[in-house]
């Protein structure tokens, strides 16, 4: 199931800048080791889901996954070999904007080493360049 809003107060959204540095969400809040992002961009639903599952899959139900991003912003395609004008296109999917400096992953209650695989796993999914950091020490 991917992540979406319940409802949204226009479907469609302008396309914005995607500049800055993060100042919520810089720091660690739940787990002892993140994933943070260097860059900024847009993190479609479908790569936090593969995310989540290859966690899912390395935990085995120990420790504990937070995803702190949520994609909110919508985006939208028009159909191929279409002409200009006609209007914006159909939503196409969600994504999440994520700016540098931003702790888009956080993991718990498993050993540094094990983390640093597992959160490597997930860096491999995600369209934006991160760094795996520890509590305390970033």
């Amino acid at each position: 199931m991917l992540l979406m809003p319940k409802r949204v107060k226009f479907r469609k959204s302008q396309k914005g800048k995607s500049r800055g540095v993060a100042t919520t969400g810089a720091q660690m809040h739940f787990g002892e080791y993140g994933l943070k992002a260097l860059e900024n961009g847009f993190v479609p639903a479908r790569q936090l889901e593969a995310s989540r599952v290859v966690v899912a899959r390395k935990l085995r139900g120990t420790g504990k996954l937070w995803i702190n991003a949520f994609p909110h912003k919508s985006i939208t395609k028009k159909p191929a070999e279409t002409r200009m004008g006609k209007g914006k296109g159909d939503l196409d999917h969600w994504v999440a904007v994520v700016r540098r400096g931003k702790i888009v992953f956080e993991l718990g209650g498993v050993p540094e080493d094990f983390a640093k695989q597992v959160l490597r796993l997930v860096a491999f999914k995600l369209s934006v360049k991160t760094k795996f950091v520890v509590r305390g020490s970033h």
